[in-house]
């Protein structure tokens, strides 16, 4: 195989494995599922795209439409009118991670397939989102105010005496390297749990097992399915939080007043 030598787990967090020259061994089926991900935005995007050639406005247009003026709407309150360019970028940004999310629900491991699972119960993905939002927001930041910035980190709040800036500079810190961790966790630890009860569910379906007369693996049937709805109601959830947790720290990082 061209990628390298292949490696399957059958576990809770366990990966089919690439191992590839000087990367060394990388995730396989997070990467093609990342991969497919895309490719289906990208139809999406471009089947909603062809809807506007008919004058009549379908459901999935008018749909599409409402989420995309609803993050316009968040970009342009917490940015004002200069958060124009990046309307575009948190539109993509939300429709990826809540693709993403969604992939969990659909039984492609369950088929034998190389790849299937939410690629952002793999803490790889959400700490590349997270500092991929780190990097956008510390050079939208430059852009805008250069090294002046990172003023903030070292001043005191407003109508403190400035000696208070001393012990307020290792807090800011903090409080700017938290932002991309807290986006990472987030992300990552709501969608990873619930792979995690469907993996318990399905053990529990698997072991037959019974207490007395009670079939308990029977009983707990019923249950994946409530799950499924459960887990794209929260991947649904996630992505919003996502998206709107880093406009607001875009907000606050090119803020006139931090």
């Amino acid at each position: 195989m061209p990628f390298g030598r292949v490696e399957l787990k059958e576990e809770i967090g366990g990966h089919s494995l690439w191992t590839l020259p000087v990367l060394g061994a990388v995730h396989a089926d997070t990467i093609l599922t990342t991969w497919l991900a895309m490719a289906v935005a990208l139809v999406f995007l471009a089947y909603v795209g062809s809807s506007y050639r008919s004058p009549r406005a379908g459901r999935t247009q008018t749909v599409f439409e409402g989420v995309v003026d609803y993050i316009a709407d968040l970009v342009y309150g917490s940015l004002g009118k200069g958060g124009e360019p990046f309307v575009p970028f948190f539109i993509a940004l939300f429709i990826f991670i809540f693709l993403l999310n969604q992939f969990g629900i659909l039984p492609f491991k369950a088929l034998g397939l190389p790849f299937g699972g939410s690629p952002t119960a793999d803490l790889n993905t959400t700490l590349a989102l997270g500092l991929m939002m780190f990097v956008t927001i510390q050079v939208a930041a430059i852009r805008k105010g250069g090294i002046g910035a990172y003023k903030h980190i070292f001043s005191a709040p407003p109508g403190a005496p400035p000696a208070l800036a001393l012990l307020m500079t290792p807090i800011n810190i903090i409080d700017e390297v938290a932002r991309p961790v807290t986006l990472t966790l987030r992300l990552f630890f709501n969608i990873f749990v619930g792979e995690l009860l469907l993996f318990v569910i399905a053990s529990i379906i698997n072991a037959k097992i019974t207490i007395g007369a009670f079939n308990l693996s029977l009983a707990v049937t019923v249950l994946p399915l409530g799950i499924e709805f459960f887990n794209f109601f929260v991947g649904t959830v996630q992505a919003f939080v996502f998206t709107l947790l880093a406009i607001v720290y875009l907000a606050l990082s090119i803020s006139d007043d931090h």
